[in-house]
C-alpha cells in the first residue's frame, strides 16, 4: 500500500509486519542524512539510498543515520533487509501512534520516544514520534519531519574534543534521548506561566474564556501524561539491560535521564491537582457572583414588598376608606414609603448585608 493511513484501525485485516505508514503526512521531501565520525574524523552528507551505507559496516567509525519522513516505506524496508531488522520493528517505526517503549534484540536495540514542542497556537502542544535503532556502530533515527531538535548534537560533533566523539553508539543514543527529554522542561516552564495566568484571571475576573483555557489544559495534560509516563518504565528497562551494546559506564548516563523523567512526571501529577483545584475555584467564583447578584435582587425585593402591600391596600375599590378623602393622605403615603425604605436600608446595612 502506497498511501498513508491516518489511524491504526485502518490497518485491520493486514498481516503482522505489513509496512504501512500510519500517521500524519508532512509536506516535505524525504531525506537521509549521514554523520560518520570518530575521534579524528567527521563526515556529514546525504545519501539517496540505504545501499550507500553498507560501506560503513566495515569501518571503526560511528555512523548516525537520520531519516526525515516516514511516508516512503521503501527506505524503511531497505534498512530492514540490509541490517537484518525484524519486520515487526519496522512496522512500529512506521506507526506513529506508538507508546514510548524499549525493546532488546541480539544485534540491536529499538527505542521509541515522543518529542514535544509548544505549537504556534494558544498553548497547542505538538507531538512527534522519534524512533531509534542502536546497532554496534550504527544509530538510526527516524522522525516524522525535519526540525531543529538535533542541531545542538550536530554542533557538539563539530568539536573534536567533545566526549561524544570519543565514545560509542550507545552514548550517541543517550545524547539523542537526553536532548528529546530536555525539551520537556521547556514545555513545563510554559505550562507554569500559563497556569499562573489562569490563576490570576480566576482571582480577578473569571469568565467563560477562563473555563475554556482550564478545559484545554486538562485535555493537553491527559496527552502529556500518556506520553511521558512510559518513560519511567522505558529508562528502567535500559538500566536493567545486559545487552553488550550498552556499556556499563553509559548506563549511568541513562540514569540521569531517568531522574529528569521522574521530575517531569511529578510535575505533571502536580498540574493535575492544580487544574482540578482551578476548576473548583472557577465554579466557586461563578457561584459567589451569582450569590452576590441574588443578594442584591433579594434586598430590593425586600424593600418593595411592604411598599407593594401598602399600594395594594389603597388600590382596592372600597367606598368607605377614610384616608382617601383626607387632604394630606397622598403626601403622608409617600412619607410612609420613604420611611419604610430608609429603615430597611439602614437595617440591611447594620446587618452587613449591603
Amino acid at each position: 500500500m502506497s498511501e498513508s493511513l491516518s489511524s491504526a484501525a485502518e490497518k485491520s485485516g493486514l498481516p503482522p509486519g505489513s509496512l504501512v505508514h500510519v500517521g500524519e503526512v508532512h509536506k516535505h521531501k524525504h531525506k537521509i542524512s549521514v554523520i560518520n565520525y570518530n575521534k579524528s574524523t567527521l563526515e556529514k552528507h546525504t545519501v539517496k539510498s540505504i545501499a550507500k551505507l553498507l560501506s560503513y559496516k566495515t569501518t571503526d567509525t560511528i555512523t548516525w543515520v537520520i531519516v526525515d519522513g516516514l511516508k516512503d516505506v521503501g527506505i524503511i524496508d531497505d534498512i530492514g533487509q540490509h541490517f537484518d531488522i525484524h519486520a515487526l520493528v519496522l512496522e512500529d517505526i512506521l506507526n506513529t501512534h506508538q507508546r514510548p517503549k524499549f525493546e532488546e534484540f541480539d544485534d540491536y536495540l529499538f527505542i521509541v520516544l515522543k518529542a514535544i514542542a509548544l505549537g504556534s497556537e494558544d498553548f497547542n502542544v505538538d507531538y512527534e514520534q522519534i524512533s531509534l535503532l542502536v546497532l554496534n556502530n550504527f544509530v538510526f533515527t527516524f522522525r516524522e519531519k525535519p526540525d531543529e531538535i538535533f542541531d545542538p548534537i550536530l554542533n557538539r560533533l563539530d568539536n573534536d574534543k567533545s566526549q561524544i566523539r570519543n565514545l560509542g553508539a550507545d552514548y550517541l543514543a543517550y545524547i539523542i534521548m537526553d536532548t528529546i527529554v530536555d525539551e520537556y522542561f521547556a514545555l513545563q516552564d510554559a505550562f507554569d506561566e500559563q497556569i499562573e495566568s489562569v490563576e490570576d484571571d480566576l482571582l480577578i475576573n473569571p469568565s467563560v474564556q477562563t473555563l475554556s483555557k482550564i478545559q484545554k489544559f486538562k485535555r493537553e495534560l491527559i496527552f502529556l501524561r500518556r506520553t511521558v509516563s512510559p518513560l519511567r518504565e522505558l529508562l528502567a528497562a535500559i538500566q536493567r539491560s545486559e545487552s553488550p551494546l550498552l556499556d556499563v559506564k553509559t548506563r549511568r548516563y541513562f540514569g540521569d535521564i531517568y531522574d529528569h523523567a521522574i521530575r517531569i512526571i511529578e510535575a505533571l501529577e502536580s498540574y493535575r491537582d492544580l487544574i482540578a483545584g482551578m476548576l473548583d475555584i472557577y465554579l466557586s467564583s461563578v457561584s459567589n457572583k451569582m450569590n452576590e447578584t441574588m443578594k442584591v435582587l433579594t434586598i430590593f425585593a425586600s424593600i418593595f414588598i411592604p411598599l407593594t402591600f401598602i399600594a395594594g391596600v389603597y388600590g382596592m375599590n372600597f367606598d368607605y376608606m377614610p384616608e382617601l378623602k383626607w387632604r394630606w393622605s397622598y403626601p403622608v403615603l409617600w412619607l410612609v414609603f420613604i420611611g419604610v425604605s430608609v429603615f430597611l436600608l439602614r437595617f440591611f446595612k447594620k446587618k452587613k448585608w449591603l
